[in-house]
């Protein structure tokens, strides 16, 4: 690689802080905040997927409608714990854990 590209390069928390401001501004922590609900929606979506289930056998199996299951997988809505739990264990036959950092 040319050493002066290699010069150019930056770690991608140097992109976010730049961006989106550093940790803790209140752009970035909207930033995570909204990342972390995108992968929770990914996440459901290839649990469904690899379980062959669509939107609307989910959405049957836990109580809720396609359209809600829809909007959580495309990040469009925000869950509560009670659904996401329901979602995890009576739609896909999961458990969830839930971990804090500091």
């Amino acid at each position: 690689m040319n050493t002066a590209a290699t010069n150019q390069l930056t770690s991608f928390s140097a992109h976010l802080d730049l961006q989106y401001g550093k940790k803790g501004t209140a752009e970035r922590d909207l930033y995570e905040a909204e990342f972390e609900a995108f992968k929770l929606g990914v996440m459901l979506q290839e649990l469904r997927k690899e379980q062959g289930l669509t939107q609307e056998q989910l959405a049957e199996k836990c109580g809720t409608t396609k359209n809600y299951i829809s909007r959580i997988e495309n990040d469009a809505s925000d869950i509560r714990l009670s659904t996401l739990l329901r979602i995890i264990r009576d739609g896909l036959g999961g458990q969830l854990k839930i971990t804090v950092d500091f």
